[in-house]
């Protein structure tokens, strides 16, 4: 498993990145053409070079302002990463804006993936430690470009963060203070009052400077965000939160009283995050891949949810085995599909699977289905 340390002032850790990861910074480049989603959007009549130049000129647009007022040291660490790997700094901001790019509604109608999250604390965990258990499901086509990056941001928190070897921000990440994030995507319709960064540079920049849940539930609601998404939040003293995010709107939820585990996938709880996701019934349209269209796109999570509430309230305690067993769970009948906690189907599988200890500062991590994964161990 590829891990890189970045320390430095901004630029600094940028260009460690870029140069570790020139190979495959060049290689995703080119890998991007087989990325269907993105390509649905080329104009019949477009030759792709010219339609990737239009598509790295947009990204910049978008995203190159947001980040030189609301997030200038992340702003120099994409040019960093630029300059290390030798390629355009138009290059990493198409990168960096594919994320919500692709699942708004005026992109390609909600392509990525899946994506699972489970957090016990207290008399729930069999060592007494908050855990908190992540799914990335995604497609196999990124899987190669996956990272574990070590941040020593000079005069701020290290961290040990998930990422890809283009992107600035994080997937997932845990900091020295033991406090923990997850980033599961969700489908929105809003767009943001002017233009913003993704979620993933909010998550990076709280993992730096935040210590607790509330700190860092407050760092990223305070800032302008483009996309949606449910992030799991952990922190060394055991406090868990869910919290819901679309461009324009937030919302905190905790675990109800007497309970020690919260779980969410890829559908908001509640009613005024609703008001803001793709509607229930929508279904992938003929602009998402052709081995979506026709399905309904919520169907996964709500199976998904299910099938935790299922396993969850079947085990009182919980130790490291059973919550992986939880996350590789085939549903009831064993057989593996897009709508069981460990996804398998013909577009998205679970590509990585994370499990955090916030109290001892480890992050296990393994690049493959929850059911096959062999874990490393990383400290900080």
């Amino acid at each position: 498993m590829n891990k890189i340390v970045c320390a430095g002032d901004p630029a600094a850790m940028g260009f460690a990145q870029g140069a570790s990861e020139k190979n495959r910074i060049r290689d995703a480049s080119h890998a991007i053409a087989q990325l269907e989603p993105f390509r649905l959007q080329q104009p019949v009549w477009l030759p792709y070079r010219a339609y990737r130049w239009l598509a790295k000129r947009r990204a910049k647009s978008l995203i190159e302002k947001p980040l030189a007022q609301e997030y200038p040291a992340m702003r120099e660490r994409l040019l960093g990463i630029a300059a290390g790997a030798g390629v355009s700094a138009n290059t990493l901001y198409l990168f960096n804006a594919i994320e919500p790019l692709l699942s708004s509604v005026g992109g390609c109608t909600a392509s990525p993936a899946a994506c699972s999250a489970v957090a016990i604390r207290a008399r729930r965990s069999a060592t007494g430690e908050p855990i908190v258990a992540r799914n990335f499901d995604y497609l196999p086509l990124a899987q190669p470009f996956y990272l574990l990056r070590e941040n020593r941001p000079q005069g701020k928190l290290r961290s040990l963060e998930f990422t890809s070897a283009p992107l600035v921000g994080a997937v997932d990440g845990m900091n020295e203070a033991g406090l923990c994030i997850t980033y599961d995507y969700a489908y929105t319709t809003d767009e943001p009052l002017s233009p913003a960064a993704p979620i993933s540079l909010a998550i990076s920049e709280a993992l730096e400077s935040c210590r607790t849940v509330a700190e860092a539930a407050d760092s990223i609601v305070s800032r302008p965000r483009w996309g949606g998404g449910l992030l799991m939040l952990c922190d060394a003293d055991g406090d868990l939160a869910s919290l819901e995010l679309s461009s324009t709107r937030s919302h905190l939820r905790r675990a109800p009283q007497g309970e020690d585990v919260l779980f969410h996938t890829n559908a908001f709880s509640d009613g005024s995050m609703k008001e803001v996701q793709i509607p229930s019934d929508a279904v992938y349209s003929v602009r998402a891949a052709r081995a979506l269209r026709g399905q309904r796109l919520h169907q996964s999570s709500e199976m998904r949810d299910q099938r935790f509430t299922e396993l969850l309230h079947s085990i009182d305690v919980l130790g490291i085995d059973d919550l992986a067993a939880v996350m590789a769970d085939h549903g009831p009948d064993g057989t593996p599909t897009a709508d069981t906690p460990c996804v398998h189907s013909s577009y998205w599988y679970t590509t990585a699977c994370l499990q955090f200890f916030p109290r001892s500062r480890q992050i296990r991590v393994a690049f493959d289905t929850a059911c096959r994964a062999r874990f490393q161990t990383f400290e900080l």
